[in-house]
């Protein structure tokens, strides 16, 4: 029995499982290294392209795509001669929090050498405006 996403990309869902569904949106190797790095307040391109697990352009191109249409992060321009785009997570790209602080944790607890790169942004630069990078 195939259902339909409530968002734009109107893709069939594999199951009605909510840990499956969610593997749909974020689960490859990508997604949730973008989501935590826009958490800790990067929004360009070339500062998500800057992030030490070194994500090929391709695929940051395409996981920002991805993102998006899942109603994950939004962009916004703040260039237009080259169009250039500041990308912020949404309120619901924001409740991924929790999952990425329990990733951290059992990672911590569980992988020799395993340890965070840096904290989280206070609240008030998580949802950060894009007008000041004009």
């Amino acid at each position: 029995m195939n259902t339909k996403k409530a968002d734009k990309t109107d893709k069939a869902w594999r199951s009605v499982c909510p840990i499956a569904r969610t593997l749909e949106l974020v689960g490859d190797k990508w997604s949730l290294l973008l989501i935590r790095d826009m958490r800790f307040g990067k929004r360009t391109y070339g500062e998500l392209l800057d992030s030490p697990e070194g994500i090929p352009t391709n695929i940051l191109a395409d996981r920002l795509k991805r993102l998006e249409e899942a109603g994950l992060a939004e962009r916004a321009e703040y260039q237009d001669r080259p169009v250039r785009y500041a990308y912020t997570l949404t309120e619901k790209g924001q409740d991924l929090g929790n999952v990425l602080l329990a990733l951290k944790r059992w990672g911590e607890a569980n992988i020799p050498g395993s340890r965070a790169l840096r904290q989280p942004a206070p609240p008030s630069r998580r949802k950060v405006s894009v007008s000041g990078l004009k």
